[in-house]
């Protein structure tokens, strides 16, 4: 009896695998990602256990127990005091790119004054940041391309983006395109998921596997590394000096297992979907683990970047990317 139920369990394991790897949602397009968004802001599940931010939060330095929420709007915060942000005056324009339902856009023109316009290339979570903003809270939020932003050269003082970078696939498009919306002397803030560097250490075989299913799993056509993006920056010509860098790997790493931890305290958020909402939320927990794995042991950073539009295009040849720490 004992070895059937073991060999019961193998074979159900092996179909979980099976099916997990089947149902990869690859990147494709645009539209996948946008679709993927769409249909997580519809069935809310994301946003009951994620809140408003669908982003890691920022657990200190070095890390400590923090409330998972609070650790998300404490990383909007950290990273306006990073790039320089809480120095600027009230009616500051910001462009949000990749806002998502609207959390970081909300902060930044509530507690610092900011006029934030947020992009996401989802429709759904326009209409739910539009939703989530009270109407003395000076954000507004479009559906737009960051790869082929609608608005002119030099519209805004500040460009922001939280995690959007995974889903470009075109890097360098994305650097040209969030500096060539920026005024002379404005301010470039990002924040992303970064991969190891493959040119100074190429990834192992399994390193590499464990890399395609975080690509494959969750529509990213690509990780850029921290040197490499920030190379690519520099390679506009539109960085007056220097693009410098942190890497927050550390201050982030916690989010991963407590998303795991918030299903589990408070289960009502897949319970209320049913046997649907219970298999959706599992099928994630995967990849939530490979995610772990990959930032703790240095497959994956998270990458902080910031710069400063030049007046003019400058030289790229004077230009290189510099690290500095958080």
């Amino acid at each position: 009896m004992g070895f059937s139920v073991a060999i019961g369990l193998g074979l159900l394991v092996a179909a979980a695998i099976a099916i997990y790897l089947l149902t990869a949602r690859r990147y494709q397009s645009s539209d996948t990602v946008a679709n993927a968004y769409d249909q997580w802001t519809d069935d809310g599940i994301l946003e009951f256990y994620w809140g408003e931010h669908i982003h890691l939060g920022h657990y200190g330095s070095p890390p400590r127990q923090k409330d998972f929420l609070k650790a998300k709007s404490d990383f909007v915060h950290e990273m306006a005091r990073w790039g320089g942000l809480d120095t600027l005056p009230q009616g500051t324009t910001v462009l949000d790119v990749g806002c998502g339902i609207g959390g970081s856009s909300r902060i930044l023109a509530r507690d610092y004054g900011f006029a934030v316009t947020g992009i996401t290339i989802s429709p759904q979570q326009v209409a739910r940041a539009k939703q989530l903003t009270p109407a003395e809270v000076n954000a507004q939020f479009h559906v737009d391309d960051a790869l082929k932003l609608s608005y002119p050269d030099a519209s805004f003082d500040v460009v922001w983006s939280v995690e959007a970078g995974p889903h470009m696939p075109d890097k360098a498009a994305y650097a040209r395109e969030m500096l060539r919306v920026l005024k002379p002397g404005g301010r470039l803030v990002v924040a992303d998921w970064n991969q190891r560097d493959e040119r100074r250490q190429p990834f192992n075989l399994l390193e590499r596997l464990i890399m395609t299913q975080l690509l494959d799993q969750w529509s990213h056509p690509a990780f850029s590394s921290i040197e490499g993006f920030s190379e690519q920056l520099a390679a506009t010509g539109l960085v007056n000096g220097e693009v410098l860098t942190a890497d927050w790997t550390q201050e982030t790493l916690p989010s991963w297992l407590d998303t795991i931890w918030q299903g589990i305290i408070r289960p009502q958020g897949w319970i209320r979907h049913g046997i649907p909402g219970l298999i959706k939320s599992v099928r994630e927990v995967p990849t939530i683990l490979l995610m772990r794995v990959g930032f703790g042991t240095g497959i994956c950073r998270f990458g902080m970047f910031r710069a400063v539009r030049a007046e003019a295009p400058v030289a790229t040849e004077s230009l290189y990317a510099k690290t500095t720490q958080p």
